[in-house]
C-alpha cells in the first residue's frame, strides 16, 4: 500500500497536479548526492537533480558559494510563465530560453527565494539565494553555480507548485537517505 501511495505522489507530482502537503514537508538539500528532495515525517515523497555553487559552501558576501543550514521558502516569483522564461531581478523579461542553449547562463522558469535562519546563512536573502532553473540542464548533477540551488525547467517548476512560503530548506553536507526513514517491513510480508 505504502508503495502504491508513493508511486502516486510522484505520478501527480511529476504532472504538475499539486499535493496537500502536510506543514512538516521540508525541502532538504544535499551537497554530495546533488540533489534536492521533498520529505515529509521522514518519509520520501519526491527527489531531483539539482546543483550548487562551483566555489563550494559558505555564506560570506561576494564569495559565491552555497550557504549551508536551515533556510526557509521567503518569497517566490513566476507564477504561470513558460518554461525558459528568463528572469532578472524577479521578473519576466520576455525571452525564452532553451534548455543548453548555447552561451546562456540566465535564471528561468521559477525562482523560489531562500532567508537565512541561523548565522552561518543569514547572509542568503540579501545573497538571493534562490532555487532556481537554469537552462544549462547539462551540468545539473554537479556542483555549476554561482551560489544558488539550480534544477531543471520542469523540475523547479513542480516544486515551486508544491512549496509554500515559510517551508523549511535545509542545506547539508550529508545524503539524502540519512534524513529519510527506513521502510517499515509489510504487514503482509511472509515470515517464514
Amino acid at each position: 500500500m505504502k508503495q502504491r501511495l508513493f508511486a502516486l505522489s510522484i505520478l501527480l507530482a511529476t504532472t504538475h497536479i499539486s499535493l496537500a502537503l502536510s506543514a512538516a514537508t521540508e525541502i532538504i538539500i544535499s551537497v554530495p548526492d546533488q540533489q534536492l528532495a521533498l520529505i515529509d515525517r521522514g518519509k520520501l515523497i519526491s527527489k531531483y537533480a539539482i546543483s550548487t555553487s562551483r566555489f563550494g559552501l559558505g555564506d560570506g558576501n561576494g564569495t559565491y558559494r552555497t550557504p549551508l543550514g536551515t533556510l526557509f521558502v521567503s518569497a517566490k516569483f513566476g507564477d504561470h510563465l513558460p518554461v525558459g522564461a528568463v528572469i532578472k531581478s524577479r521578473a519576466p523579461t520576455g525571452e525564452i530560453v532553451n534548455a543548453n542553449a548555447p552561451g546562456r547562463d540566465a535564471i528561468v522558469s521559477r525562482v523560489i527565494w531562500l532567508r537565512g535562519m541561523e548565522q552561518q546563512n543569514r547572509g542568503a536573502r540579501d545573497r538571493c539565494i534562490y532555487i532556481h532553473g537554469t537552462p544549462e540542464e547539462r551540468r545539473i548533477g554537479t556542483p555549476a553555480s554561482f551560489g544558488c540551488i539550480r534544477m531543471r525547467s520542469h523540475d523547479v517548476i513542480t516544486l515551486y507548485d508544491l512549496a509554500h512560503i515559510g517551508m523549511h530548506v535545509t542545506v547539508a553536507p550529508k545524503r539524502i537517505a540519512d534524513f529519510v526513514q527506513p521502510e517499515e517491513p509489510s504487514l503482509l510480508a511472509r515470515t517464514d
